[in-house]
């Protein structure tokens, strides 16, 4: 039709309109069907393919015992990849340890200085020492390879026959007489691990020692054993050792030398010829025959050996101090490393005072004779910091001879309640004071639900009082309620100094997290230096061989920081003497001198603290034993508290002594006098008066009064500290 036959359409007008396309029925239609029919041919012909594939394969499934192998083979291919899985996982932190350029630290030689400028020993590899493998007497060589790892040569750095052999011996004789650790083993955890006796390390050391047999020749490999092993008596490597015990050069020693020398590498502390020369000669004795047993020699070539054992130079018993230095060794090369100081042949002035670092062992020596085996605890530690922030002692375990591993500085135990002492510092620094009063009662954070040791609660009690008496639940409220986590916590105690990563997990607040003895004391330095941080150093000064000046502390020491005010460290001063005046560090007191402390015990007695300070030092001090085994009922109260009393006494011998700002005048205590349940920090109950500031003053006055009667015995002691 045209616009002409339209009879509504005026002759000549537009039409602006189009015709509408519609799509019809029957095509939507097709597209459907097709749409269909092909999936479904898809799908047919997939199910077609799949059953061609199953019939070709059924041809080759097994039966009978054919099929019990296959299945058997399924099954390890199985355990397999997920063991390839599990061990690519445990060989991560290895990987870690090789990240950093590791064979650097080979080059470093240092000399260390006390305060006073005198030697007290010397890290790294010298130059004098440094003495080339193919020069070392084929006697030593043969002597440490039969005493340490006979099959050195053709393991990959993990012995399985000599780990079997090992086992089998140690079955039989029901103890430890063999063990089954390569050269390569050892040396990788002399260059990258501690000698802490844990599954992790062990781990670490196996998959390590892979890693230096694929990166290091033999030759390498043992050439670095050789250099780094502890000798005995402050000395490293046979090198250092010949010198030391025979003043000679390691070149010239003779077959019986050599055999002493290699007797020393698994107990140095008990065969070192300076302390115990019979001891020394029959080691000396048991390496020849091991020389004999491998066949490297024969009985006859070592008679000669066996009928004029080594004779050493006379020296007197070594009191090197060799936590110290090896914590000092790590500083210097990181320092030396960070500030690309031009040589690593240095001479380093540190801040050890010997008579300090003496005092410091004799303490822990006498406590763990007189008393360790009443309750059960093997090992300790200790720090001691002057408040300018020098480090003047560190024993990092018993013995240096038995074990190298630095409890101080490398072991990370659980702080318990001494940890509280960062809890209430975050608490005090976001406004609250020691009369702030909160209510001990049954708390709920998170599903956990902490208690009292007593299961009794004190009800409205003021910060000083849950302080000084270890109460549980009150830190859990300041934390949840009055600063909205632990965040802050975490943040403080960093700030504070506190290296060990601090878990923000609610229970930390009670102490669950791993410090270092070094932590605590470096914290609790923080207050005693009146709210600084920064201030901790271990040397003074670093000059290279040719007297040149590389570093001075007092010319180049870095910014330290101001994050308590002095209102807040006034406060936590007064908190921290309440814990040793009437709470549960008694025992930590100085006679005339305030003492600021806390004590800290931890879930089935595995650790007991206490740190603390006064006006011129600060300490802490931990006792435990390396394999977690719970001590019998050991308190932070008792042998810490007195240790750290008796490296506290001998340390203010003869000095001036410094205030603790805030405490010179009172003692805050509870707002009414009262008789209550206490508990220690480990849950020993107590009654124990809540006195007025009033009688606090006063009974202090007549506790100087009395100084001068007779001092009551330790159950005396113990008897009046319950009524």
């Amino acid at each position: 039709m045209n616009d002409s036959d339209n009879p509504e359409r005026e002759p000549g007008a537009k039409h602006d309109s189009k015709p509408t396309e519609k799509t019809s029925p029957s095509a939507m239609m097709e597209v459907d069907a097709f749409i269909d029919s092909g999936l479904y041919n898809a799908r047919l012909a997939a199910g077609e393919f799949w059953d061609g594939v199953t019939i070709f394969f059924r041809r080759f499934r097994p039966y009978g015992f054919n099929r019990a192998i296959f299945e058997a083979l399924g099954e390890a291919m199985t355990l397999g990849t997920a063991a390839a899985l599990i061990m690519l996982a445990l060989a991560i932190p290895s990987s870690m340890e090789v990240a950093r350029n590791w064979e650097s630290q080979e080059q470093f030689a240092v000399t260390f200085l006390d305060r006073y400028g005198r030697e007290v020993g010397q890290r790294g590899v010298l130059h004098s020492d440094a003495v080339p493998i193919e020069e070392l007497p084929d006697n030593l060589i043969k002597a440490v390879l039969a005493t340490e790892d006979r099959r050195f040569f053709d393991h990959f750095g993990i012995d399985i026959v000599g780990l079997v052999r090992a086992m089998t011996e140690n079955v039989r004789a029901n103890s430890v007489v063999q063990g089954g650790s390569t050269v390569t083993q050892q040396l990788a955890k002399n260059l990258f691990l501690t000698n802490e006796r844990t599954l992790e390390r062990k781990i670490k050391e196996a998959f390590l020692a892979l890693w230096l047999e694929a990166n290091l020749t033999k030759e390498e490999i043992l050439k670095l054993y050789l250099d780094r092993a502890y000798m005995g008596g402050g000395t490293f490597g046979v090198a250092a050792a010949a010198r030391f015990y025979f003043d000679k050069d390691v070149r010239d020693v003779t077959l019986a030398e050599a055999a002493m020398l290699a007797g020393l590498f698994k107990a140095p502390a008990r065969f070192a010829p300076h302390i115990d020369l019979p001891a020394a000669r029959g080691r000396a004795n048991e390496v020849l025959t091991n020389m004999v047993q491998a066949e490297f020699m024969t009985e006859g070539q070592v008679t000669g050996a066996r009928r004029e054992p080594a004779d050493v130079v006379l020296r007197q018993a070594n009191d090197s101090p060799d936590y110290f230095l090896d914590w000092a060794f790590g500083e210097v090369k990181d320092f030396i490393i960070d500030n690309r100081l031009p040589t690593r042949s240095v001479i380093v002035r540190t801040t050890i005072d010997m008579d300090l670092q003496r005092g410091a062992e004799e303490a822990i020596q006498f406590f763990l004779r007189k008393q360790g085996q009443e309750y059960n605890v093997s090992q300790s530690a200790a720090v001691l910091i002057e408040n300018n922030g020098a480090v003047r002692a560190i024993v990092g375990g018993r013995d240096y001879g038995v074990s190298q591993f630095n409890r101080a500085t490398s072991a990370e135990r659980q702080a318990g309640s001494s940890f509280k002492t960062y809890v209430y510092a975050a608490a005090i620094s976001a406004g609250l004071d020691e009369t702030t009063v909160v209510r001990d009662e049954p708390v709920t954070w998170r599903g956990w639900s902490p208690q009292n040791y007593n299961r009794r609660f004190a009800g409205r009690v003021n910060l000083a009082t849950a302080f000084a008496r270890s109460i549980n639940t009150v830190p859990v409220k300041l934390a949840r309620d009055h600063l909205g986590g632990t965040s802050p916590i975490v943040s403080l105690a960093e700030k504070m100094g506190v290296e060990s990563p601090v878990i923000s997990h609610h229970t930390m607040v009670l102490g669950t997290s791993g410090m270092t003895v070094m932590d605590q004391a470096t914290g609790y330095l923080s207050l005693a230096s009146g709210g600084v941080t920064g201030l901790r150093h271990g040397f003074t000064q670093i000059r290279a061989q040719s007297g040149e000046v590389l570093y001075d502390r007092r010319r180049d020491a870095p910014r330290t920081e101001q994050i308590f005010t002095p209102e807040q460290v006034e406060t936590l001063n007064r908190m921290l003497v309440n814990v040793t005046e009437w709470g549960t560090g008694r025992r930590a007191a100085l006679e005339g001198i305030k003492v600021a402390g806390k004590t800290g015990t931890t879930q089935s007695y595995r650790d007991a603290w206490f740190s603390g300070y006064t006006g011129n030092f600060t300490a802490a001090v931990w006792y435990g034993n390396d394999n977690y085994t719970p001590t019998n009922r050991l308190t932070g109260g008792r042998l810490p508290a007195q240790t750290w009393q008796r490296i506290m006494s001998y340390a203010h011998r003869g000095i001036d002594l410094a205030p603790l700002a805030g405490v010179e005048d009172s003692i805050p205590a509870s707002p009414e006098p009262s008789v209550e349940v206490a508990q220690d920090d480990a849950g020993a109950p107590f009654e124990m008066f809540v006195l007025s500031e009033q009688s606090v003053r006063f009974l202090s006055s007549l506790d100087r009064k009395l100084a001068n009667l007779p001092e009551l015995s330790e159950k005396e002691q113990e008897v009046a500290a319950t009524r």
